[in-house]
């Protein structure tokens, strides 16, 4: 099926016998039985389901964490001072955070850097680290970096400092000379945990290092920041990391966590903290810092429990978020999005000297949730240029960017599945162009411009029984998608345009079944245009959630598309 916004629309092929004989083992509803189907669930992560599962000791047998966690207690037992080293986005920020509060908690002597996008450039540097050593540390630990970073870990030891690494990006052999790794990519014994962030290999390292030197801490306290990282990250919510999510949003007191209930409380938000609020509005936030020249402000309000420092660093990201709205919304009017539609190439590759290199992975995102497709965004930034890249679920863009960095198209880069960024030379830039291109060919992917969604239903399913089933998945997000279903043959009752953004309706089925649904920021789109306008019967496309006003809870649909 063609939607009015141009998207190919099936339903997911089920097994139905299989769908039967979960049923029949566990008791589940037909519903719930097809979900876990069609995400692939295993058998543990069925029974995360109803079941609370244990986070204690996960990578206690495996051989990098314990030979990084002997190279640190090393360091603690001969009181040598120890650098952090993070990146400037959340996960680097939350990574930090987390060693910040382990070192303050033992009072072992430590100082910690985040570096500037513009001066420091990305990751561990040569250069970055030729300033860092003039601290005199005698161990480095390098978190959401430090995977490619060969002649700047050579360095290092050339001047004998010892260095750790805590990272979830690309790496390919000859690894990093450093003293030890902490990277499921390096295909170690432990590959299936490559879709963990670094915050969460960071809490994990923690964890057991705060059992080996047999000190009272509660890591568990700082679980929401490892969830914080996991959705900014735009990892997927599946295996651990569904279970992370379970406990910290279980577990979690917002009014105990003074960073994040400041910043709940400076933007009016409740108490109550979900998925939704670190995507969308912690992050964003978070990140805002990291874009526009304040790389460290992430990290000073993260690991500060001062309410001066937590109150003016929440106020100043606020601040700096919305003047990166601003010069957003300001470029993407400048971006002729009908050219690069015409162009209709495999992979988006937009290339303005102009844009402030802070905000070229936004504009990324942008571009590649418009089109469905990878998207690179090029800046020019001195001499050289800049990219950030955002890609779709079956496309390793990091893959293809440490790949383009070993046959030397590009300066210095890394990344993951879905993010990467890079340098290069502004005469390699076609060179970059071309290999992406036939990369892309190479791999011979389906074409992503395919939707699924769950199953057709009734409107009689639009129940809070059918509802509750779903919410048995939750939480939802990246790798376990709220669940879209098809509801044929509505009929648009009333529509209205709210806050110049949404679409608020009423539909009603040919049984006289009333829906109360919204489409969010649709303004502009044919979506809304028929929404509006539409006088035959539709199919929708949609989710089903809770609408919670004044205290009262009542279900809705959220329409993502229309069938004609």
């Amino acid at each position: 099926m063609i939607s009015v916004s141009g998207k190919k629309w099936e339903q997911k092929k089920i097994n139905q016998n299989i769908v039967d004989k979960l049923k029949q083992e566990y008791n589940f509803s037909e519903i719930l039985s097809r979900l876990i189907i069609s995400r692939k669930f295993d058998n543990d992560e069925i029974a995360t389901i109803n079941t609370d599962l244990d986070l204690n000791n996960v990578f206690l047998n495996n051989k990098d964490f314990s030979q990084s966690i002997n190279l640190v207690v090393n360091s603690i037992n001969n009181n040598e001072k120890i650098c952090i080293l993070g990146d400037y986005d959340v996960d680097g920020s939350a990574a930090t955070s987390l060693f910040i509060k382990f070192f303050e908690d033992i009072n072992h002597p430590f100082f910690y850097y985040i570096p500037d996008r513009e001066k420091d450039g990305y990751g561990a540097t040569k250069k970055l680290f030729k300033k860092l050593i003039l601290e005199k540390p005698k161990l480095i630990i390098m978190v959401d970096c430090g995977s490619t970073s060969n002649e700047a870990i050579d360095f290092l030891n050339d001047n004998e400092i010892k260095s750790l690494i805590i990272d979830h990006h690309e790496i390919n052999k000859p690894f990093p000379n450093a003293n030890s790794i902490i990277n499921p990519k390096k295909d170690n014994g432990y590959r299936e945990y490559d879709y963990l962030c670094a915050t969460s290999l960071s809490y994990f390292f923690l964890d057991l290092l705060i059992k080996k030197i047999e000190t009272e801490i509660n890591i568990s306290d700082y679980l929401i920041y490892v969830l914080l990282a996991t959705v900014c990250d735009v990892m997927p919510l599946r295996k651990l990391n569904r279970l992370i999510a379970l406990n910290a949003l279980k577990n979690f007191d917002i009014t105990k966590n003074l960073p994040l209930n400041t910043l709940f409380k400076l933007n009016e938000k409740k108490n109550k903290i979900d998925i939704n609020d670190l995507g969308y509005l912690i992050g964003p936030i978070l990140n805002a810092g990291g874009r526009l020249g304040k790389s460290q402000y992430a990290t000073e309000l993260l690991s500060s429990n001062n309410d001066l420092v937590v109150n003016d660093r929440s106020k100043s990201l606020i601040k700096l978020n919305d003047k990166r709205k601003e010069i957003e919304n300001l470029i993407l009017e400048e971006i002729d999005f009908k050219k690069i539609e015409k162009e209709n190439k495999d992979v988006i590759i937009y290339y303005n000297p102009n844009i402030n290199e802070g905000l070229i992975g936004i504009i990324a995102a942008r571009l590649k949730d418009y089109f469905n497709k990878p998207s690179i965004v090029i800046t020019a930034s001195n001499e050289l240029l800049k990219g950030s890249a955002r890609s779709v679920y079956n496309y390793n863009i990091g893959r293809v960017i440490k790949n383009s960095l070993d046959q030397k198209i590009i300066l210095n880069g890394g990344g993951h599945n879905m993010a990467a960024g890079f340098t290069l030379n502004k005469e390699k830039l076609k060179n970059f162009e071309n290999y992406i291109l036939e990369d892309f060919l190479k791999l011979n992917i389906l074409n992503s411009n395919k939707f699924l969604y769950e199953s057709e239903i009734s409107s009689l399913a639009f129940n809070q029984d059918f509802y509750d089933d779903i919410k048995k998945l939750e939480p939802f997000g990246t790798g376990n998608p709220v669940p879209t279903f098809l509801l044929r043959d509505l009929k648009i009752i009333k529509s209205v345009i709210l806050n110049n953004k949404h679409v608020s309706l009423i539909l009603k089925s040919k049984t006289g079944f009333s829906i109360k649904s919204i489409s969010f920021n649709c303004i502009n789109t044919k979506v809304c245009e028929y929404l509006m306008s539409y006088k035959n019967n539709i199919d929708v496309i949609g989710q089903i959630n809770e609408n919670i006003w004044n205290n009262k809870k009542k279900l809705q649909l959220t329409i993502r598309d229309l069938i004609l």
